[in-house]
């Protein structure tokens, strides 16, 4: 008899061509649709039919709503950058998907993204493709029951394989960044909740010159749609949520070589002490190599072996070691040292 894994399907090329390699390694595949009103799921249940797969849709929006939603609303009225994918991974899709496989009393979970799980531990996937770093914050207990068939698969390769195969999605363009900001204007989104910080002055200089439509539209290190400084090139190097200012720079104390993550999650055992380790902000590719100094309070110290740009707060920080991913925090608002 086949073993059962339950995998998450938004019928996407990466969740089908996942369905595909584990129905070929043996596996007894049984697909979930989390519903967050992206419009996606006549479309996934019509890629499931053709592929002759099983397939479970479950309403997530209310838990999508209070794990992810709010909280990235709240995060930008405190001038942050936040990480939904992060948030989203342990509180809202591995969790169900544990949920859906306990009532049908299977042990594996899949997903569709580029990272390795081996033995308990996460590892990168190849540079090209590599999505460990939106799995930094996944539960212990989640990591030992998950399948990464993508693992060691760039995307060029996994829709190559999709046409060899003949799935039907084989050249549907790849989804959305934010499954539940439809149009992608995650901006718009927060205005159209309501949840957007007021207007404000653009400080350059020390003086205003101009006025902006909310904090939430800018980040730290932004250059692009920056014109209040004739003939110069500016950046973003401030928000200030209290005053709704919006400081602009000529580049000076972008560059960090200190800061703290908070909040940190482990998927390996909690170091006693510092040690080295390369590290990940954003979704860039790059790693920069640092020392890490554990806190009492939870914070995790990083020194920089080179000069870091914005490392924002709110955006997830992942710690590695010889690729494997060893945790995860949130970048917090504190002193930096900047050059």
């Amino acid at each position: 008899m086949s073993e059962g894994i339950v995998l998450g399907f938004s019928g996407g090329v990466d969740s089908a061509c996942a369905a595909e390699i584990l129905r070929r390694q043996g596996f007894d595949v049984r697909c979930l649709y989390l519903e967050t009103g992206s419009g996606e799921a006549e479309a996934a249940m019509a890629c499931a039919k053709a592929m002759g797969l099983p397939l479970e849709v479950i309403d997530a929006r209310a838990e999508l709503e209070e794990q992810v939603c709010r909280p990235f609303a709240e995060a930008y009225k405190r001038g942050e950058t936040p990480s939904p994918c992060v948030l989203c991974n342990p509180a809202v899709k591995l969790r169900l998907l544990c949920s859906y496989a306990d009532g049908l009393g299977i042990g594996h979970i899949a997903t569709g993204h580029y990272a390795w799980a081996s033995a308990g531990a996460l590892y990168m996937g190849r540079p090209e493709s590599d999505q460990s770093y939106m799995l930094c914050r996944i539960l212990p207990e989640q990591l030992a029951r998950l399948v990464l068939p993508l693992g060691d698969m760039i995307k060029a390769e996994t829709r190559s394989l999709a046409e060899r195969w003949g799935l039907p999605v084989a050249k549907k363009p790849d989804s959305m960044e934010l499954c539940f900001v439809p149009d992608g204007d995650y901006a718009a989104w927060l205005e159209r909740r309501g949840d957007a910080p007021g207007p404000g002055d653009i400080i350059y200089r020390g003086e205003p010159v101009a006025r902006h439509g909310g904090i939430h539209r800018f980040t730290l290190g932004q250059r692009r749609g920056l014109g209040y400084a004739a003939g110069r090139r500016v950046y973003v190097s401030e928000l200030r949520p209290e005053t709704r200012e919006v400081l602009l720079s000529d580049g000076d104390g972008l560059y960090v070589t200190e800061f703290h993550a908070g909040s940190m999650r482990w998927l390996a055992p909690v170091p006693e002490g510092p040690f080295d380790c390369e590290l990940r902000v954003r979704h860039s590719r790059t790693l920069t190599p640092a020392r890490a100094f554990p806190e009492k309070d939870g914070r995790l110290k990083l020194a920089c072996a080179q000069p870091l740009r914005a490392p924002t707060p709110g955006q997830a920080a992942a710690v590695y070691q010889n690729r494997r991913l060893l945790g995860g925090g949130f970048i917090v608002h504190d002193t930096k040292d900047t050059i």
